[in-house]
């Protein structure tokens, strides 16, 4: 069982979430295709370690970090694996199935924001948050619509979200640096 004294895993997985979701939006927003790069991302960075992050929560009592971490490192993990599916032959997602999966991401998403809002967490956190749950139902109109200019807006609204995780992520491990009194 971990103690009071071991390090916040938090910075892990906003780091995982957030480099990997910039990354991805590169992609959404044109500027390079989707390569095995962003799908090597999606499985150690974005899912491995957002999933360890989150068992590194659960192990220090913190629920929230434990669900929304290992939650979204399974997204990854999940989101590369259709990919990959479709990839090699072993089925096919059908628009509206993924119009379905981005929706209830972003459910998900809105009522984690809604515990972080309620506890009255730091803006930071919640902007990451509210970004994620904007940029689902923005991947959701955009396989609905199939809009070129609504892609590169989701693209761009999703740089944002993992500069803001990122961010986040930077700024605890920053201020857990400081010299004890």
């Amino acid at each position: 069982m971990a103690n009071a004294e071991t390090a916040n895993p938090g910075p892990l997985g906003l780091m995982g979430f957030g480099m990997t979701t910039v990354l991805l939006n590169m992609h959404n927003a044109g500027l390079f295709p989707l390569g095995t790069m962003i799908l090597a991302m999606g499985i150690f960075y974005g899912g491995l370690a957002q999933i360890i992050a989150g068992i590194e929560d659960w192990t220090k009592g913190n629920l929230f970090g434990a669900t929304a971490f290992t939650s979204y490192g399974l997204f990854w993990e999940s989101l590369v694996f259709l990919l990959l599916m479709k990839h090699w032959g072993w089925g096919d997602i059908s628009t509206g199935a993924l119009i379905a999966y981005f929706v209830f991401w972003g459910i998900f998403t809105f009522f984690m924001w809604i515990a972080l809002a309620v506890s009255k967490h730091p803006w930071g956190i919640q902007a990451v948050f509210i970004t994620l749950w904007i940029l689902f139902f923005l991947l959701a109109i955009r396989d609905a619509t199939g809009s070129a200019a609504i892609a590169t807006l989701t693209g761009i609204e999703g740089i944002v979200c993992g500069l803001l995780a990122m961010y986040v992520s930077l700024s605890t491990v920053i201020s857990s640096m400081k010299p004890k009194a």
